[in-house]
Parts: C-alpha cells; structure tokens; sequence
C-alpha cells in the first residue's frame, strides 16, 4: 500500500470513528427521549432536560480529546505524505495511531484505567515518531 492511500484509508478510519461517538450520543439522547436542546425536546414533546446524560458527557468528553490529537495527525500525515517518506514507517505509525484512538474512545466509554491513558499515550507516541521520519525525510 502507498503511504498516500495508507494515510487516506487512515482519515477515512478516524472519521468513522468520531462519527461513532456521534451516533453512540444520538443512540442515547433518542432511546432515553432526553435532549438538553430545547428545540430538540420540543420536537419529542418533552421538556429540555437539565443536564445531559452520563453516556452522552462521557461521549462528548472522548470527543473532544480526539480534537486534541487528530487534526495533529491529519497536519502531520499530510506533510508525511507530501514530502514522499517511507511507506513501511508510514503503516506501522499511521495504523497504530488510528488502533490506539479507536482503543481511547472505547476505553474512555467504558471508563477503562489505565488503558485509557496507555492508548493515549501509544497514540502520542506515534505522532511524535511520525514527526522523526518527517525529519529526518527533509533534504539537508
């Protein structure tokens, strides 16, 4: 696999991914007839509710972590991509990068210690190795 479809197969992971965490929030708003949106609660005939539900928090929490880390990924592997640097490194660190975020999200919704925090950290980690081989890519 090119390091180009490598990256694009990987994007398209990470979407799928986010918009889980989307669906899995909506899942739980429309089974419980719970929305926090007035506009949302009218539409079920039912008052805004006070808060959100713990599963819809703890959704939006993994959600916004993923902002933390993927629009990183989505600059670096571009920059990977265009400056031509090698495939096998490119599967091995986009790939784990993509596992480890998938293992995030789900331990953040179980709210599984520490491997929350261990996938955090793997996923970190190949960032920070995507932005060696980055390095080390550029002409002198």
């Amino acid at each position: 696999m090119t390091t180009a479809a490598c990256y694009a197969l990987c994007c398209v992971a990470l979407f799928a991914k986010m918009f889980a965490l989307s669906l899995y929030q909506g899942y739980y708003r429309i089974s419980r007839l719970q929305f926090q949106v007035p506009e949302d609660a009218r539409l079920v005939g039912r008052a805004p509710a006070p808060e959100e539900l713990p599963q819809v928090q703890r959704a939006a929490r993994a959600w916004r972590n993923d902002l933390e880390s993927i629009p990183v990924f989505f600059g670096l592997g571009a920059a990977y991509v265009l400056l031509d640097a090698p495939a096998t490194p490119a599967q091995w660190l986009f790939g784990g990068f993509v596992a480890a975020r998938i293992a995030h999200s789900l331990c953040y919704l179980l709210g599984l210690q520490p491997w929350r925090t261990i996938s955090y950290l793997i996923a970190i980690g190949t960032l920070f190795g995507i932005s060696g081989v980055i390095l080390q890519t550029l002409p002198a």
